[in-house]
Protein backbone atom coordinates (compact mmCIF):
# COMPACT_ATOMS: atom_id res chain seq x y z
CA UNK A 1 0.00 0.00 0.00
CA UNK A 2 2.80 2.44 0.93
CA UNK A 3 4.67 1.64 -2.29
CA UNK A 4 1.50 2.26 -4.28
CA UNK A 5 1.01 5.68 -2.63
CA UNK A 6 4.64 6.59 -3.19
CA UNK A 7 4.37 5.66 -6.87
CA UNK A 8 1.19 7.71 -7.19
CA UNK A 9 2.90 10.75 -5.66
CA UNK A 10 5.89 10.38 -7.96
CA UNK A 11 3.65 10.14 -11.02
CA UNK A 12 1.70 13.20 -9.89
CA UNK A 13 4.89 15.22 -9.37
CA UNK A 14 6.22 14.16 -12.77
CA UNK A 15 2.95 15.20 -14.41
CA UNK A 16 3.02 18.57 -12.65
CA UNK A 17 6.62 19.14 -13.74
CA UNK A 18 5.70 18.33 -17.32
CA UNK A 19 2.75 20.70 -17.20
CA UNK A 20 4.92 23.49 -15.76
CA UNK A 21 7.51 22.96 -18.49
CA UNK A 22 4.82 23.06 -21.15
CA UNK A 23 3.31 26.19 -19.62
CA UNK A 24 6.69 27.93 -19.45
CA UNK A 25 7.32 27.23 -23.12
CA UNK A 26 3.81 28.27 -24.08
CA UNK A 27 4.10 31.51 -22.10
CA UNK A 28 6.61 32.89 -24.60
CA UNK A 29 5.45 30.86 -27.58
CA UNK A 30 9.05 29.86 -28.32
CA UNK A 31 11.53 27.56 -26.61
CA UNK A 32 14.34 29.70 -28.06
CA UNK A 33 13.17 32.72 -26.08
CA UNK A 34 13.09 30.72 -22.88
CA UNK A 35 16.67 29.52 -23.13
CA UNK A 36 18.35 32.96 -22.91
CA UNK A 37 19.14 34.65 -19.60
CA UNK A 38 21.72 37.44 -19.61
CA UNK A 39 23.95 37.95 -16.57
CA UNK A 40 23.12 41.64 -16.12
CA UNK A 41 20.69 43.70 -14.09
CA UNK A 42 19.07 44.92 -17.30
CA UNK A 43 19.51 44.01 -20.94
CA UNK A 44 17.91 44.31 -24.35
CA UNK A 45 18.66 42.98 -27.85
CA UNK A 46 16.90 44.68 -30.74
CA UNK A 47 16.87 44.73 -34.53
CA UNK A 48 17.43 48.46 -35.25
CA UNK A 49 15.86 48.26 -38.71
CA UNK A 50 12.49 47.01 -37.46
CA UNK A 51 12.74 47.85 -33.72
CA UNK A 52 11.83 44.19 -33.10
CA UNK A 53 12.90 43.18 -29.58
CA UNK A 54 14.57 39.78 -29.57
CA UNK A 55 15.37 39.72 -25.86
CA UNK A 56 14.69 41.94 -22.87
CA UNK A 57 15.36 41.81 -19.17
CA UNK A 58 14.21 44.65 -16.91
CA UNK A 59 14.35 46.76 -20.06
CA UNK A 60 12.49 49.70 -18.50
CA UNK A 61 14.01 49.54 -15.03
CA UNK A 62 15.79 52.66 -13.76
CA UNK A 63 19.55 52.36 -14.29
CA UNK A 64 22.57 54.69 -14.32
CA UNK A 65 24.05 55.03 -17.84
CA UNK A 66 27.58 56.22 -16.95
CA UNK A 67 29.56 57.15 -20.11
CA UNK A 68 26.95 55.78 -22.51
CA UNK A 69 25.47 59.25 -21.91
CA UNK A 70 28.05 60.55 -24.38
CA UNK A 71 26.03 59.03 -27.22
CA UNK A 72 23.34 61.66 -26.68
CA UNK A 73 25.89 64.48 -26.47
CA UNK A 74 27.46 63.43 -29.76
CA UNK A 75 24.07 62.88 -31.39
CA UNK A 76 23.02 66.45 -30.61
CA UNK A 77 26.36 67.77 -31.87
CA UNK A 78 25.99 65.88 -35.15
CA UNK A 79 22.42 67.14 -35.52
CA UNK A 80 23.72 70.69 -35.03
CA UNK A 81 26.15 70.00 -37.87
CA UNK A 82 23.29 68.70 -40.05
CA UNK A 83 21.33 71.88 -39.31
CA UNK A 84 24.26 74.07 -40.34
CA UNK A 85 24.90 75.48 -36.86
CA UNK A 86 28.35 73.89 -36.77
CA UNK A 87 30.75 72.13 -39.12
CA UNK A 88 32.93 69.12 -38.37
CA UNK A 89 36.04 71.13 -39.28
CA UNK A 90 35.05 74.11 -37.16
CA UNK A 91 37.49 74.98 -34.39
CA UNK A 92 36.15 75.90 -30.94
CA UNK A 93 37.95 77.01 -27.80
CA UNK A 94 37.62 75.08 -24.55
CA UNK A 95 36.45 77.37 -21.73
CA UNK A 96 36.81 77.12 -17.98
CA UNK A 97 33.55 75.11 -17.98
CA UNK A 98 35.15 72.08 -19.60
CA UNK A 99 35.44 70.24 -16.26
CA UNK A 100 31.83 70.93 -15.14
CA UNK A 101 30.41 67.99 -13.15
CA UNK A 102 33.54 65.86 -13.54
CA UNK A 103 35.24 64.35 -10.50
CA UNK A 104 38.73 63.04 -9.96
CA UNK A 105 39.87 60.00 -11.89
CA UNK A 106 37.44 60.50 -14.77
CA UNK A 107 38.44 59.42 -18.27
CA UNK A 108 39.98 62.22 -20.30
CA UNK A 109 41.73 63.21 -23.54
CA UNK A 110 43.69 65.91 -21.67
CA UNK A 111 41.86 68.79 -23.32
CA UNK A 112 42.91 72.02 -21.60
CA UNK A 113 41.25 75.35 -20.99
CA UNK A 114 41.99 77.64 -23.92
CA UNK A 115 42.73 74.76 -26.27
CA UNK A 116 41.50 75.26 -29.81
CA UNK A 117 40.12 72.00 -31.14
CA UNK A 118 37.91 70.88 -34.02
CA UNK A 119 34.38 69.50 -33.57
CA UNK A 120 35.34 66.23 -35.30
CA UNK A 121 38.23 65.75 -32.84
CA UNK A 122 35.90 66.37 -29.89
CA UNK A 123 33.52 63.71 -31.20
CA UNK A 124 36.32 61.17 -31.46
CA UNK A 125 37.62 62.14 -28.02
CA UNK A 126 34.20 61.62 -26.42
CA UNK A 127 33.40 58.31 -28.11
CA UNK A 128 36.78 56.57 -28.38
CA UNK A 129 38.66 57.16 -25.08
CA UNK A 130 35.43 58.46 -23.42
CA UNK A 131 36.80 61.93 -22.63
CA UNK A 132 34.38 63.67 -20.27
CA UNK A 133 35.69 67.18 -20.85
CA UNK A 134 35.14 66.89 -24.61
CA UNK A 135 31.39 66.65 -23.94
CA UNK A 136 31.28 69.96 -22.07
CA UNK A 137 33.20 71.70 -24.87
CA UNK A 138 30.69 70.38 -27.43
CA UNK A 139 27.81 71.44 -25.19
CA UNK A 140 29.01 75.04 -25.19
CA UNK A 141 29.56 74.95 -28.94
CA UNK A 142 25.98 73.78 -29.55
CA UNK A 143 23.98 75.63 -26.86
CA UNK A 144 26.26 78.35 -25.50
CA UNK A 145 26.48 76.83 -22.04
CA UNK A 146 26.38 73.39 -20.39
CA UNK A 147 23.08 73.89 -18.53
CA UNK A 148 21.19 74.82 -21.70
CA UNK A 149 22.67 71.82 -23.48
CA UNK A 150 21.55 69.44 -20.72
CA UNK A 151 18.04 70.84 -21.12
CA UNK A 152 18.32 70.14 -24.84
CA UNK A 153 19.40 66.55 -24.06
CA UNK A 154 16.21 65.98 -22.08
CA UNK A 155 14.06 67.53 -24.79
CA UNK A 156 15.63 65.27 -27.41
CA UNK A 157 15.19 62.24 -25.19
CA UNK A 158 11.49 63.01 -24.88
CA UNK A 159 11.14 63.25 -28.67
CA UNK A 160 12.83 59.87 -29.05
CA UNK A 161 10.37 58.29 -26.62
CA UNK A 162 12.97 57.81 -23.88
CA UNK A 163 10.34 57.88 -21.16
CA UNK A 164 12.55 56.39 -18.45
CA UNK A 165 15.36 58.93 -18.86
CA UNK A 166 16.55 62.11 -17.20
CA UNK A 167 19.93 63.70 -17.91
CA UNK A 168 21.78 65.86 -15.40
CA UNK A 169 25.10 66.26 -17.22
CA UNK A 170 26.70 65.81 -20.63
CA UNK A 171 29.08 62.93 -19.87
CA UNK A 172 27.55 60.46 -17.43
CA UNK A 173 29.66 61.09 -14.34
CA UNK A 174 27.46 59.81 -11.54
CA UNK A 175 24.52 61.91 -10.37
CA UNK A 176 21.50 60.42 -8.61
CA UNK A 177 19.26 62.49 -10.88
CA UNK A 178 20.98 61.16 -14.01
CA UNK A 179 19.30 57.91 -15.06
CA UNK A 180 17.84 55.94 -17.94
CA UNK A 181 16.88 52.37 -18.92
CA UNK A 182 18.26 49.69 -21.21
CA UNK A 183 15.48 50.22 -23.74
CA UNK A 184 15.94 54.00 -23.75
CA UNK A 185 19.64 53.54 -24.47
CA UNK A 186 18.69 51.41 -27.45
CA UNK A 187 16.43 54.20 -28.75
CA UNK A 188 19.26 56.71 -28.38
CA UNK A 189 21.81 54.46 -30.09
CA UNK A 190 19.38 53.54 -32.85
CA UNK A 191 19.03 57.23 -33.72
CA UNK A 192 22.75 57.97 -33.42
CA UNK A 193 23.68 55.06 -35.70
CA UNK A 194 21.73 56.70 -38.52
CA UNK A 195 24.63 59.16 -38.83
CA UNK A 196 27.51 57.95 -40.96
CA UNK A 197 30.05 60.00 -39.00
CA UNK A 198 28.88 58.45 -35.75
CA UNK A 199 29.11 54.92 -37.20
CA UNK A 200 32.63 55.60 -38.45
CA UNK A 201 33.79 56.88 -35.07
CA UNK A 202 32.34 54.14 -32.85
CA UNK A 203 33.72 51.39 -35.09
CA UNK A 204 37.27 52.83 -34.94
CA UNK A 205 39.96 51.14 -32.90
CA UNK A 206 41.95 54.35 -32.46
CA UNK A 207 42.23 57.91 -33.69
CA UNK A 208 45.05 60.43 -34.11
CA UNK A 209 44.00 63.80 -32.75
CA UNK A 210 45.94 66.50 -34.63
CA UNK A 211 48.25 68.90 -32.82
CA UNK A 212 46.64 71.97 -31.24
CA UNK A 213 47.82 75.16 -29.61
CA UNK A 214 48.02 73.29 -26.30
CA UNK A 215 49.31 69.97 -27.65
CA UNK A 216 52.08 70.36 -30.22
CA UNK A 217 52.19 66.60 -30.79
CA UNK A 218 49.58 64.27 -32.23
CA UNK A 219 47.54 62.46 -29.55
CA UNK A 220 46.53 58.89 -30.36
CA UNK A 221 43.41 57.80 -28.50
CA UNK A 222 42.16 54.20 -28.28
CA UNK A 223 38.70 52.68 -28.01
CA UNK A 224 37.47 51.47 -24.63
CA UNK A 225 35.23 48.94 -26.40
CA UNK A 226 37.01 45.57 -26.09
CA UNK A 227 34.78 44.11 -28.81
CA UNK A 228 36.68 46.36 -31.22
CA UNK A 229 40.05 47.13 -29.62
CA UNK A 230 42.50 45.17 -27.45
CA UNK A 231 44.11 48.37 -26.16
CA UNK A 232 42.48 48.58 -22.72
CA UNK A 233 41.20 45.03 -22.28
CA UNK A 234 42.24 42.02 -24.37
CA UNK A 235 40.52 38.79 -25.25
CA UNK A 236 37.02 39.97 -26.20
CA UNK A 237 37.36 40.94 -29.84
CA UNK A 238 34.20 40.22 -31.84
CA UNK A 239 34.68 40.30 -35.58
CA UNK A 240 31.09 41.40 -36.28
CA UNK A 241 31.13 44.34 -33.82
CA UNK A 242 30.55 47.83 -35.21
CA UNK A 243 30.37 49.91 -31.97
CA UNK A 244 29.10 51.55 -29.76
CA UNK A 245 29.98 52.79 -26.23
CA UNK A 246 31.13 51.51 -22.85
CA UNK A 247 30.26 52.92 -19.46
CA UNK A 248 31.32 52.30 -15.87
CA UNK A 249 30.96 53.88 -12.46
CA UNK A 250 30.67 52.28 -9.06
CA UNK A 251 26.97 53.09 -9.03
CA UNK A 252 26.19 51.97 -12.59
CA UNK A 253 28.35 48.87 -12.73
CA UNK A 254 29.71 47.85 -16.11
CA UNK A 255 27.51 48.92 -19.04
CA UNK A 256 27.85 48.43 -22.77
CA UNK A 257 25.78 49.52 -25.73
CA UNK A 258 27.03 47.53 -28.71
CA UNK A 259 26.19 46.97 -32.35
CA UNK A 260 27.05 44.14 -34.70
CA UNK A 261 26.41 43.22 -38.32
CA UNK A 262 26.51 39.68 -39.68
CA UNK A 263 25.29 38.46 -43.08
CA UNK A 264 23.63 41.83 -43.79
CA UNK A 265 21.75 41.68 -40.49
CA UNK A 266 22.34 44.26 -37.76
CA UNK A 267 21.58 44.11 -34.05
CA UNK A 268 21.96 46.53 -31.15
CA UNK A 269 22.45 45.20 -27.63
CA UNK A 270 22.52 46.92 -24.25
CA UNK A 271 23.68 45.41 -20.97
CA UNK A 272 23.63 47.39 -17.72
CA UNK A 273 24.60 46.85 -14.12
CA UNK A 274 27.04 44.03 -14.84
CA UNK A 275 29.60 43.00 -12.24
CA UNK A 276 33.11 41.85 -12.82
CA UNK A 277 33.77 38.17 -12.16
CA UNK A 278 35.16 37.85 -8.59
CA UNK A 279 38.87 37.26 -8.01
CA UNK A 280 39.90 38.27 -11.53
CA UNK A 281 42.52 40.75 -12.66
CA UNK A 282 44.05 42.11 -15.83
CA UNK A 283 41.78 41.44 -18.77
CA UNK A 284 39.89 38.65 -17.05
CA UNK A 285 36.36 38.67 -15.72
CA UNK A 286 34.71 41.44 -17.74
CA UNK A 287 31.34 39.74 -17.96
CA UNK A 288 29.64 42.55 -19.88
CA UNK A 289 31.75 41.85 -22.96
CA UNK A 290 31.17 38.09 -22.76
CA UNK A 291 27.43 38.49 -22.26
CA UNK A 292 27.15 40.91 -25.16
CA UNK A 293 28.91 38.48 -27.50
CA UNK A 294 26.75 35.60 -26.26
CA UNK A 295 23.61 37.65 -26.84
CA UNK A 296 24.67 38.61 -30.37
CA UNK A 297 25.50 35.01 -31.32
CA UNK A 298 22.18 33.82 -29.91
CA UNK A 299 20.32 36.47 -31.91
CA UNK A 300 22.12 35.81 -35.19
CA UNK A 301 21.77 32.02 -34.85
CA UNK A 302 18.20 31.65 -33.65
CA UNK A 303 16.30 34.39 -35.46
CA UNK A 304 15.44 34.96 -39.08
CA UNK A 305 13.25 37.33 -41.04
CA UNK A 306 10.04 35.59 -42.02
CA UNK A 307 7.07 36.62 -44.13
CA UNK A 308 4.09 36.45 -41.81
CA UNK A 309 1.43 37.54 -44.27
CA UNK A 310 1.14 38.34 -47.97
CA UNK A 311 -1.23 37.89 -50.90
CA UNK A 312 -0.70 34.12 -51.00
CA UNK A 313 -2.84 33.58 -47.90
CA UNK A 314 -6.04 31.86 -49.00
CA UNK A 315 -8.04 30.77 -45.92
CA UNK A 316 -9.80 34.12 -45.65
CA UNK A 317 -13.60 34.41 -45.31
CA UNK A 318 -15.24 35.55 -48.54
CA UNK A 319 -17.73 38.40 -48.71
CA UNK A 320 -21.23 38.31 -50.20
CA UNK A 321 -21.87 40.32 -53.38
CA UNK A 322 -25.35 41.52 -54.30
CA UNK A 323 -26.56 42.30 -57.84
CA UNK A 324 -23.52 40.50 -59.25
CA UNK A 325 -23.44 38.95 -62.69
CA UNK A 326 -22.58 35.25 -62.55
CA UNK A 327 -21.58 35.15 -58.86
CA UNK A 328 -22.88 36.19 -55.46
CA UNK A 329 -19.54 36.36 -53.60
CA UNK A 330 -15.96 37.53 -53.95
CA UNK A 331 -12.81 36.13 -52.36
CA UNK A 332 -10.45 38.41 -50.45
CA UNK A 333 -6.66 38.59 -50.29
CA UNK A 334 -4.18 40.69 -48.27
CA UNK A 335 -2.64 43.64 -50.07
CA UNK A 336 1.05 44.04 -49.23
CA UNK A 337 3.36 42.09 -46.95
CA UNK A 338 4.18 41.80 -43.25
CA UNK A 339 7.62 40.50 -42.28
CA UNK A 340 9.22 40.15 -38.86
CA UNK A 341 12.36 38.86 -37.21
CA UNK A 342 11.16 35.73 -35.45
CA UNK A 343 12.64 32.82 -33.50
CA UNK A 344 13.36 29.97 -35.87
CA UNK A 345 10.92 27.72 -34.01
CA UNK A 346 8.05 30.10 -34.79
CA UNK A 347 6.34 30.08 -38.19
CA UNK A 348 3.44 31.98 -39.78
CA UNK A 349 1.21 29.00 -38.94
CA UNK A 350 1.62 29.90 -35.25
CA UNK A 351 0.03 33.32 -35.78
CA UNK A 352 -3.59 34.23 -35.18
CA UNK A 353 -5.29 36.22 -37.92
CA UNK A 354 -8.35 38.35 -37.28
CA UNK A 355 -10.55 39.82 -40.00
CA UNK A 356 -12.55 43.02 -40.10
CA UNK A 357 -14.90 43.56 -43.03
CA UNK A 358 -16.09 47.03 -44.01
CA UNK A 359 -19.60 45.59 -44.48
CA UNK A 360 -21.30 42.20 -44.40
CA UNK A 361 -22.15 42.52 -48.10
CA UNK A 362 -20.93 44.58 -51.02
CA UNK A 363 -22.93 45.67 -54.04
CA UNK A 364 -21.70 45.02 -57.56
CA UNK A 365 -19.85 46.28 -59.46
CA UNK A 366 -16.74 45.31 -57.50
CA UNK A 367 -13.30 46.20 -58.83
CA UNK A 368 -10.31 43.89 -58.40
CA UNK A 369 -8.15 45.38 -55.65
CA UNK A 370 -11.05 47.22 -54.04
CA UNK A 371 -10.49 47.48 -50.27
CA UNK A 372 -13.22 45.55 -48.45
CA UNK A 373 -11.67 44.95 -45.01
CA UNK A 374 -8.57 44.47 -42.86
CA UNK A 375 -6.55 41.50 -41.64
CA UNK A 376 -4.37 41.62 -38.49
CA UNK A 377 -1.57 39.21 -37.52
CA UNK A 378 -1.02 38.41 -33.83
CA UNK A 379 1.38 36.08 -32.01
CA UNK A 380 1.66 35.45 -28.29
CA UNK A 381 -0.51 38.47 -27.54
CA UNK A 382 1.56 40.84 -29.69
CA UNK A 383 0.18 42.50 -32.81
CA UNK A 384 2.63 42.37 -35.71
CA UNK A 385 0.69 44.51 -38.16
CA UNK A 386 -2.37 44.83 -40.37
CA UNK A 387 -2.98 44.78 -44.11
CA UNK A 388 -5.97 45.81 -46.25
CA UNK A 389 -8.17 42.99 -47.53
CA UNK A 390 -8.98 43.54 -51.20
CA UNK A 391 -11.18 41.85 -53.79
CA UNK A 392 -9.24 39.19 -55.67
CA UNK A 393 -11.42 39.50 -58.80
CA UNK A 394 -13.80 41.96 -60.41
CA UNK A 395 -17.55 41.33 -60.34
CA UNK A 396 -19.80 43.03 -62.92
CA UNK A 397 -23.27 44.25 -62.03
CA UNK A 398 -26.22 42.37 -63.59
CA UNK A 399 -28.28 45.07 -65.43
CA UNK A 400 -31.65 43.39 -64.83
CA UNK A 401 -30.98 42.85 -61.14
CA UNK A 402 -29.56 46.33 -60.89
CA UNK A 403 -32.66 48.08 -62.30
CA UNK A 404 -35.05 45.89 -60.34
CA UNK A 405 -33.15 46.72 -57.21
CA UNK A 406 -33.23 50.43 -58.01
CA UNK A 407 -36.98 50.28 -58.59
CA UNK A 408 -37.47 48.43 -55.35
CA UNK A 409 -35.27 50.88 -53.46
CA UNK A 410 -37.07 53.83 -55.04
CA UNK A 411 -40.45 52.63 -53.92
CA UNK A 412 -39.16 51.66 -50.50
CA UNK A 413 -38.27 55.27 -49.65
CA UNK A 414 -40.51 56.86 -47.05
CA UNK A 415 -41.31 59.99 -49.04
CA UNK A 416 -42.27 57.87 -52.05
CA UNK A 417 -44.47 55.72 -49.85
CA UNK A 418 -46.17 58.83 -48.47
CA UNK A 419 -46.82 60.20 -51.95
CA UNK A 420 -48.20 56.85 -53.11
CA UNK A 421 -50.50 56.68 -50.11
CA UNK A 422 -51.69 60.22 -50.75
CA UNK A 423 -52.29 59.43 -54.43
CA UNK A 424 -54.16 56.28 -53.53
CA UNK A 425 -56.35 58.18 -51.09
CA UNK A 426 -57.05 60.86 -53.73
CA UNK A 427 -57.92 58.21 -56.32
CA UNK A 428 -60.23 56.43 -53.89
CA UNK A 429 -61.94 59.70 -53.00
CA UNK A 430 -62.42 60.56 -56.67
CA UNK A 431 -63.93 57.15 -57.36
CA UNK A 432 -66.24 57.42 -54.38
CA UNK A 433 -67.29 60.93 -55.35
CA UNK A 434 -67.93 59.84 -58.91
CA UNK A 435 -70.05 56.92 -57.86
CA UNK A 436 -72.10 58.50 -55.13
CA UNK A 437 -72.23 62.00 -56.65
CA UNK A 438 -73.86 60.60 -59.86
CA UNK A 439 -76.62 58.86 -57.89
CA UNK A 440 -77.62 62.06 -56.11
CA UNK A 441 -77.95 63.89 -59.40
CA UNK A 442 -80.12 61.06 -60.72
CA UNK A 443 -82.60 61.38 -57.85
CA UNK A 444 -83.15 65.12 -58.40
CA UNK A 445 -83.99 64.46 -62.11
CA UNK A 446 -86.71 61.88 -61.13
CA UNK A 447 -88.85 64.39 -59.21
CA UNK A 448 -88.75 67.16 -61.89
CA UNK A 449 -91.81 67.93 -64.11
CA UNK A 450 -91.27 66.81 -67.70
CA UNK A 451 -94.73 67.76 -69.14
CA UNK A 452 -95.64 70.70 -71.40
CA UNK A 453 -93.99 74.01 -71.16
CA UNK A 454 -94.89 76.38 -68.40
CA UNK A 455 -96.19 79.93 -69.07
CA UNK A 456 -93.72 82.52 -68.02
CA UNK A 457 -94.97 85.68 -69.68
CA UNK A 458 -97.31 88.43 -68.38
CA UNK A 459 -101.05 88.00 -68.46
CA UNK A 460 -102.59 90.63 -70.70
CA UNK A 461 -105.20 92.81 -69.09
CA UNK A 462 -108.30 93.69 -70.82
Amino acid sequence: MKKSRLLSWMLALALMAGLLTTFASASSGSAILDEMDVNAKAAVLVDPNTSEILYEKNAHEKMYPASITKVMTCLLTLEAVDEGKLTLEQTVTASSALHTGIGAGASTADIKEGEQIRIIDLLYAALIPSANEACNVMAEAVSGDVASFVELMNQRAAKLGMNDTHFANTHGYHDDDHYTSAYDIFLMCQEAMKHETFRTIVSSKSYDMPATNMHPEVRTVHSTNALISNWNVAGYLYSYATGIKTGHTNESGYCLAASATKDDRSLISVVMGCEREPNTSGSKGFIYFNETIRMFEWGFKNFSTQTILDSTKRDIPEIEVTLGKGTNYVTLEPQGEITALLPNDVSPEDFTFTYTRNADTVEAPVEKGQVLGTITATFNGKEYGSLPLVASISVEADPLLYYMDRIQKFFSQLWVKIILVVLLVVIVLLIVRHLFGGRRRGRRGGYSYSGGSRYSGRRRRR
